[in-house]
């Protein structure tokens, strides 16, 4: 074993070149796991530190024992407290000081006009409490709100907007407030909390603005005095509360705030990296199993010659795997570094980009250094694992012969195999998908597909060259048929190659068709639903944004121009005990703005007691005209309804649609997600638009568009995801490019006497140049298309689970401009890969190539 570990030493050092390309493919993939797993750790403990050191002076906190949560949402929405608990809490022995903590949304509007915040982080708006140990927020410039119209803002939302001490703007909460900033504040030591955005009130403002009537509070914060736990606190305050009320430690209510600020933010964006580092390590997987495999076949006759000597099979399949082994060992150190290194230069770089990475240091867990190392290691030897064991089954006899090129790959067994495994593919795919929806069969029919892909790749080469290469031939003439032809030398090697960017180029295709779907069902949606002129909105996402004022649609619809506007608000309710989002309008005006379907019963005898719901809800829930069902809200009151009408289509207005004066005795605060306008006949979109927005403008400025444009902001988020995307992609794309590369360089080095025969019958260096670059973008070609069909499968895949899923019905549709983006990149990505062979190709000595063995 000690000979087999030298001469696979030696022969590294003097190879090195040829395991570039593998080196970097593990560097690349083990440097991203690794600074993503550092992050992640880096975030959630400066996340944890920060809410500690912001709320280490509350030691309780009393809160709305119940919480309804609706699907989709993790958070529930709890009942307010009355403050009048206040005092019975600071009689409680042992208290020290009590607080009400009254919340609600607000968002400021910067010097600019445009909102602050609102696209995912909430933005918040609170009573200033005066206790400073009690209030996370720290004073660090100017004072406390004293009157009413004075604020206290956090310093990251006022840098952001443009605003300082003094300076007057709107406060949407949602009703446009007038207020005037006294101080600027800080959260855990830093200028906010990410991209939270907080703004302090009076006592009497934030009642005022941000409850539906005075004397109720979020929770109500206590500070102990001292030598009291928070456990005792905890246990001696629970007596005096109020049936629906609970008390929980300070830590608690730290750990929870945690879990749902930075703790599904992480999940959620680890996830998501974790999964490109997935891709980008799968990438690799075919790039160095390639790599080894050209070595391998380019070392048949050392190999054979040791064979002869005495070397046992398992000294030759060691000798490889000790190659690989060492290569795996520095690559991936050198990407555990590297990843350390991106993830110290992202949280420098965060700020910058107006996203404040929490303070402190990086935190680089014993998993974030062993895991990337594990994997990068076993990455690197599996990929080596079959290549070495074709080492080891070298004969001896196979020293007397020349190298040849490896032309397996194309076998029928291959053939029989790869088509069993894509009718299986398809059989589970189309059962999930179109037989008994689920995700689960949708997804192992997609991984079965994509092994099916790989297995048939060297079959399918020989002919995809073929067709591919044609037109080449006849533009490029001989040279464009010798590319051709040493494309087609080589099923298998072909086939790995452009496996590695089949990979990359399918999650690409699949992420733009599933993007476009999501559009186009949007797209449906508003113009099948939405059957208004213009649409009042903000333009939000996520937790973010205050809404719009109950108040604006009355005054659109006041206006001449203007036949109807109705505004669509948002309550939640137990209905027969589980949890369910509200939409909140007046019925008559939305069956005159929406198309909701067909309509059975009535949407004008709602009244106070009354119930609309979804045809689908209703057959989910076994109602029926004429039925009741027990609505629970969150102030704890149970009351019966009536289902007075079934409508059709729930997509814009959602499921349950009750009146405002059903919501309003259960209100916290209100506020409307969407205004549709209908104008009169005869006036003009633009005239009734600009009509509508002098009045939006009183109401904090809210977006006035067109349906088609409402349909295009609503996809909005779509075009972002994708950009980030394709940033994230671009790496494995890298990965891809350089197993081509390699391949193509290792491929010179073992064609050069061919090459040096070529030039000494006449071929010039611009001609050798050519035909290694055109046989880079044959196979590139080969990937590219092969990934784009497996994309676009998956795609539609996807798609059909998502709508088998879900309550809303999706739309599949292929972008044919983006796809041939998509190609002509991966062309563009061939003939790249292709520059640095082709250049070493034609460097070759004439002399020297004809005499090499």
């Amino acid at each position: 074993m000690s000979t087999a570990v030298r001469l696979s030493l030696s022969s590294l050092r003097a190879h090195r070149r040829r395991f570039a390309g593998t080196f970097l493919a593990v560097f690349l993939g083990v440097g991203f796991l690794a600074g993503t797993l550092v992050m992640g750790d880096t975030l959630r403990a400066s996340f944890d530190s920060m809410f500690g050191s912001a709320t280490a002076g509350t030691d309780a906190v009393v809160r709305g024992a119940d919480a309804i949560t609706t699907p989709g949402e993790s958070q529930g929405v709890r009942a307010p407290v009355p403050t009048s608990l206040v005092t019975a809490v600071e009689a409680v022995p042992g208290v020290a000081a009590a607080a009400p903590d009254i919340q609600g949304a607000g968002q400021l509007v910067g010097r600019d006009g445009e909102p602050i915040g609102g696209q995912g982080p909430p933005t918040l708006a609170g009573n200033w409490i005066t206790d400073p140990q009690l209030n996370p927020y720290r004073l660090a410039e100017g004072r406390a709100p004293a009157r009413s119209g004075e604020v206290v803002v956090n310093r990251g939302a006022a840098d952001k907007g443009g605003l300082g001490i003094g300076d007057t703007t709107t406060l949407r909460t949602p009703d446009p407030v007038r207020v005037t900033i006294v101080g600027l504040a800080t959260f855990g030591g830093g200028d906010g909390m990410a991209q939270v955005t907080f703004t302090g009130l009076t006592r009497a403002d934030a009642e005022k603005y941000l409850t539906a009537r005075p004397g109720l509070a979020a929770s109500i914060v206590v500070r102990a005095e001292p030598g009291v736990s928070q456990s005792r606190l905890v246990d001696r305050l629970t007596p005096v509360l109020p049936d629906g009320v609970e008390a929980i430690t300070g830590r608690q209510a730290a750990q929870e705030n945690t879990d749902m600020i930075a703790g599904q933010f992480l999940t959620i964006f680890t996830t998501f990296l974790l999964v490109f580092s997935g891709v980008a390590l799968l990438v690799a997987t075919f790039s160095i199993h390639n790599t080894f495999a050209i070595v391998v076949a380019q070392r048949t006759r050392d190999n054979a010659l040791l064979r002869a000597l005495g070397a046992s099979r398992r000294q030759v399949t060691a000798a490889t795997l000790v190659e690989a082994s060492a290569v795996a060992v520095i690559a991936s150190a050198a990407g555990l570094a590297g990843g350390i290194g991106i993830a110290a230069g992202l949280q420098a770089l965060f700020p910058a980009i107006g996203f404040p990475f929490p303070e402190g240091d990086l935190v680089i867990g014993a998993l974030s250094l062993t895991l990337p190392l594990a994997v990068g290691v076993l990455v690197c030897v599996g990929s080596a694992l079959l290549p070495a064991v074709r080492a080891g089954r070298t004969a001896p006899l196979a020293a007397l012969r020349e190298t040849a090129v490896d032309t397996s790959g194309a076998s029928r067994p291959r053939a029989v195999t790869g088509a069993g495994l894509l009718t299986l593919a398809l059989a589970v795919t189309f059962t999930g998908v179109l037989v008994s929806p689920s995700v689960w069969l949708a997804g192992l029919g997609a991984v079965l597909a994509l092994a099916a892909f790989v297995v048939l790749g060297p079959v399918a080469s020989g002919t995809a060259v073929r067709v591919l290469g044609g037109p080449l031939e006849r533009l490029r003439g001989v040279t464009g048929g010798l590319a051709r032809r040493n494309a087609l030398r080589s099923p298998g090697r072909t086939a790995a190659t452009a496996s590695a960017l089949m990979i990359g180029v399918a999650v690409v295709a699949l992420f733009t068709v599933f993007g476009a779907s999501l559009k186009a069902t949007m797209d449906r949606t508003v113009s099948r639903s939405f059957a208004g002129d213009v649409a009042v909105s903000t333009p939000s996402f996520g937790a973010g944004g205050s809404g719009l004022s109950p108040k604006l649609a009355p005054a659109i619809a006041a206006l001449p121009e203007v036949d109807t506007a109705v505004g669509l608000g948002r309550g939640v309710a137990e209905v027969d005990g589980a949890g369910r989002a509200l939409t909140v309008t007046d019925p008559v005006a939305l069956e005159r703005t929406f198309d909701l379907g067909e309509v059975r019963g009535s949407l004008r005898d709602l009244g106070t007691d009354g119930l609309a719901l979804t045809g689908q809800e209703a057959d989910r829930r076994g109602l029926h005209l004429g039925d009741t069902a027990r609505l629970t809200f969150t102030d704890g009151e149970r009351r019966t309804f009536t289902v007075r009408a079934v409508y059709g289509r729930s997509e814009l207005a959602g499921d349950y649609v009750v009146t405002r004066a059903a919501w309003a005795p259960h209100r916290t605060q209100d506020a409307d997600r969407l205004i549709a306008v209908s104008f009169e006949d005869g006036v003009a979109t633009d005239t009734g638009r600009a009509a509508v927005e002098r009045v939006t403008e009183r109401y904090g400025n809210p977006e006035v568009q067109t349906r088609d444009a409402y349909a295009s902001s609503s996809a909005g988020g779509i075009d972002m995801m994708l950009t980030l995307v394709y940033a994230l992609l671009a790496l494995a794309v890298l990965i891809a490019l350089l197993g081509i590369a390699n391949t193509l360089t290792l491929a010179v080095h073992e064609r050069t006497r061919e090459l040096g025969l070529l030039r000494a019958v006449g071929q010039t260096r611009s001609q050798l140049r050519a035909m290694v670059r055109w046989e880079s973008v044959l196979v590139a070609a080969f990937g590219t298309a092969g990934g784009l069909a497996l994309g676009a499968f998956l795609g539609w895949v996807l798609v059909r689970a998502s709508d088998g899923a879900s309550d809303s019905s999706f739309a599949f549709a292929v972008p044919p401009g983006r796809l041939a983006v998509v190609a002509l990149v991966g062309l563009a990505a061939g003939a790249l890969a292709g520059l640095r062979p082709a250049r070493r190709a034609a460097r070759l000595d004439v002399l020297r190539a004809i005499a090499t063995e």
